[in-house]
C-alpha cells in the first residue's frame, strides 16, 4: 500500500513558477522519491492545456494567458480558489500506469465531492466533460471544480485540481471555460457556504491524500 504523499503549502504564488518548480521535480525525482501535493494559491492566471484552442479566450483584459503540459482546455486561476498539484508516481499504485490514470480522476473527483458534501454542497461528475459541478439548486449545472493532468510515459503525474471557494467569478466570463460556451461557474462562497480558503485547502488536500493511500 503506497504511504500518503507530503503535503507542501506553497502559498500565493505565481503560476510560472509553479508550473518550473513542477516540472524540475519531476525531472529529478527518482522511484525513492515522496510522493507530493502541493497547495497554492494563484494571483489571476489564464491556463491553456495542450490541445486548447485559443480562441476559447474570448478577452483576457490583461491577464496573462499561459500554455502548459496538462490536459484539458482553458481555465482560470485566481486567489480564493484551493489549487492542489498532485506530484505522484502511479507504478507505486499500479504495475501498469496508464490503467491507473482514469482511476485517479476519479479519486481526484470523488475528493472534491466529498469536500464540499460537509458543506452540505451537492455535485456531480458529468461524462465527457471532467471536473464537478453543481447537481441541484439554482446553480445546478455550474462548474466548480476542475482539473488537468500531466502523465508521463514513466507513470509520474504533476498538475492537479482547483476548486473555487471565494473568488471573483468575473474572469472565468472571459473565456469558454473548459472550452465550453456559455458555461456557468460558481464558487462555494456563493452558494452560502461559510468557509475559509485554508479550511477548504487542508480539508481537500487530507481527502486526496487518504484517498491515494489506499
Amino acid at each position: 500500500m503506497p504511504s500518503q504523499p507530503l503535503v507542501l503549502q506553497r502559498g500565493l504564488e505565481a503560476y510560472a513558477t509553479t508550473f518550473d518548480a513542477m516540472r524540475a521535480f519531476t525531472d529529478a525525482r527518482t522511484a525513492a522519491t515522496a510522493d507530493e501535493l502541493w497547495i497554492v494559491e494563484h494571483p489571476p492566471v489564464f491556463t491553456l492545456g495542450l490541445a486548447a484552442d485559443p480562441s476559447h479566450v474570448l478577452d483576457p483584459h490583461n491577464i496573462p494567458v499561459v500554455e502548459t503540459d496538462r490536459g484539458g482546455e482553458v481555465t482560470y486561476h485566481g486567489p480564493g480558489q484551493a489549487v492542489i498539484y498532485l506530484l505522484l508516481d502511479l507504478r507505486r499504485h499500479k504495475a501498469d500506469a496508464r490503467l491507473f490514470a482514469r482511476e485517479l480522476v476519479n479519486k481526484i473527483e470523488q475528493a472534491v465531492i466529498d469536500t464540499l458534501a460537509a458543506y452540505n454542497l451537492a455535485c456531480e461528475r458529468k461524462p465527457g466533460a471532467p471536473g464537478i459541478y453543481m447537481s441541484d439548486g439554482s446553480a445546478q449545472g455550474a462548474k466548480i471544480a476542475a482539473l488537468g493532468l500531466k502523465i508521463r510515459g514513466n507513470g509520474c503525474t504533476y498538475h492537479g485540481v482547483s476548486l473555487n471557494v471565494a473568488m471573483d467569478l468575473t474572469p472565468f466570463t472571459w473565456i469558454n471555460p473548459c472550452g465550453y460556451e456559455d458555461l456557468a461557474t460558481i464558487d462555494m462562497q456563493s452558494l452560502g457556504a461559510q468557509a475559509t480558503l485554508s479550511e477548504v485547502q487542508n480539508a481537500l488536500a487530507d481527502k486526496l491524500s487518504k484517498s491515494l493511500s489506499r
